[in-house]
């Protein structure tokens, strides 16, 4: 490969040192314009371009340029739709051949996609990049004033190109798996802007491309369920089954066999072998919801499974492997069950690998909006009517709710709306609150009545005083210290105060 180059030590440990830059690279733009820098300095050209196919166009696209030291955009052209037009780029891409000139002459060939030169272009090199296929992927081209012989650079610079598309590729994948987890309206996805959903997303993109246990906490209807399947659909086994099973919904034998299966005969009614649900979430996700209610003997076999990948089924003596990520979920306080005996300490910190609490909707600020208004499109679509908006009284009266069933009552609440309303707003009355009910039922303790009361109050003044925190502490008889760490406590951010302020 180095036959033809001067210095073949020193060139072969320069070009070693910059396949080891391109694999730290961690964005596909630094790794093209690395690697035109790094063959207009191993060629000593004043030029390097590196093109590459577009598909949909059919023609070449200009990825990055290094010209006179200096890492520069692309061309105006931006890309040739037709590269046959240019017959040098033409025939390194029709006879997938390289193409090296030492005795360019503009008279005869056309150079326009060269970029202006102080003394006349004298050298180029053109090498072809091939797929897999033997189909052309790309193109690299070096330029020099001087009149050199390029050809013997040819060889090296294709392997640093074809590694250079290959990191690409790598990168473009990493970036679609590990997309953060958006807004978006459609099922498995996370709604609302709120300060403490952002925190909640960042938790999330953490963990959905690693292999660890992750435990969710929350209140009951904060949508664990969901963002279980947000974790599973953005990540590497979106393409294997998403399994739920509730823990509280089965006795222990039953949910015992729904876990691990079990061989014909193993008791009675057993009249074949069933494989459980570890087997059917095998390269996918298994959710354990309410892990909390778990029976302690099968907390045990549990553990065995997370510590060494391995299940039983019922009536074997032998185990086999299995290959499943879990997510645990509940809405208990599993310390406390530790504490109490309830729940095995050596189990609590194997799921709590990453724990991610999430939040009360009381405390999501604005999001109910957005989730309300989810629902709503939502109803109006399954029912095929037109679409409704939420009318202000309407707003108002749901942000002065505690919410204590959370995401999922709004939904009851806002589907209930949608069936009692007969014009294009859903009104104040079309939401029956139960609360009195909330207060009589004794699902929010006393602090967070007292919160909830409090929050209901701040955000009426701050948005009668259009978010001057100053007039407002001023009519509150408060410090302005005092009323930003209530503001703080309470979770109340400029853009809850803005979205209501007249």
């Amino acid at each position: 490969m180095f036959t033809h180059v001067s210095q073949p030590l020193a060139y072969a440990e320069a070009l070693l040192a910059q396949f080891c830059d391109l694999s730290q690279a961690t964005d596909s733009a630094t790794v093209l314009g690395q690697s035109a820098r790094a063959m207009a300095q191993l060629s000593g050209c004043e030029l390097s371009q590196f093109y590459v196919i577009n598909g949909p166009h059919n023609g070449l696209e200009l990825r990055a340029q290094w010209f006179n030291g200096l890492l520069q955009p692309a061309l105006d052209t931006g890309f040739y739709a037709d590269y046959s037009a240019q017959q040098l780029l033409h025939f390194t891409v029709s006879q997938k051949r390289i193409l090296s000139l030492c005795n360019l002459n503009s008279s005869l060939h056309k150079l326009d996609f060269l970029p202006a030169h102080g003394a006349p272009w004298h050298s180029l090199l053109c090498v072809p990049l091939l797929d897999a296929r033997q189909g052309v992927a790309g193109v690299l081209l070096v330029a020099s004033g001087k009149r050199v012989e390029l050809q013997g650079f040819a060889q090296s610079l294709s392997a640093l190109g074809n590694f250079t598309l290959m990191q690409v590729r790598l990168l473009q994948r990493d970036t679609q798996w590990a997309k953060p987890l958006g807004r978006c309206v459609s099922a498995g996805t996370l709604i609302g802007s709120s300060a403490v959903m952002r925190k909640t997303w960042r938790l999330i993109n953490r963990v959905v491309h690693s292999p660890y246990t992750v435990l969710l906490l929350g209140e009951t209807g904060t949508g664990k369920e969901i963002v279980a399947r947000a974790i599973h659909d953005s990540g590497p086994r979106r393409a294997q089954p998403f399994i739920v099973q509730n823990c509280a919904a089965f006795p222990q034998d039953l949910l015992e066999s729904e876990l691990f299966g079990y061989r014909k005969g193993a008791f009675t009614g057993a009249d074949r072998d069933r494989p459980g649900l570890f087997d059917a979430a095998h390269g996918g996700t298994l959710l354990l919801d309410e892990i909390g209610d778990m029976p302690l003997s099968l907390q045990a076999k549990l553990l065995r499974v997370l510590q060494e990948g391995e299940i039983r089924p019922l009536g074997r003596n032998d185990s086999h492997t299995v290959d499943v990520r879990i997510i645990a979920a509940t809405h208990r306080d599993l310390k406390k069950l530790v504490s109490q005996g309830r729940f095995r300490e050596d189990l609590y910190y194997r799921l709590a690998q990453f724990p991610i609490a999430l939040p009360a909707l009381r405390d999501r600020g604005t999001d109910m909006h957005d989730l309300a208004c989810h629902f709503a499109a939502t109803a109006c679509a399954f029912l095929q009517r037109r679409p409704v908006v939420l009318a202000d009284s309407a707003r108002e009266q749901l942000a002065r709710y505690a919410f204590p069933g959370n995401v999922r009552e709004l939904k009851g609440l806002v589907e209930r709306a949608v069936l009692l309303c007969d014009g294009p707003e859903l009104l104040a009355e079309h939401f029956a609150l139960p609360l009195a009910s909330a207060d009589e039922s004794g699902r929010l303790n006393f602090r967070k009545r007292m919160d909830a009361i409090e929050r209901g109050l701040l955000l009426d003044c701050l948005r009668k005083n259009a978010g001057n925190q100053t007039r407002t502490a001023h009519e509150l008889g408060l410090a302005r210290r005092t009323l930003l760490y209530r503001l703080g406590r309470l979770n109340i951010d400029s853009d809850e105060i803005g979205a209501y302020a007249s």
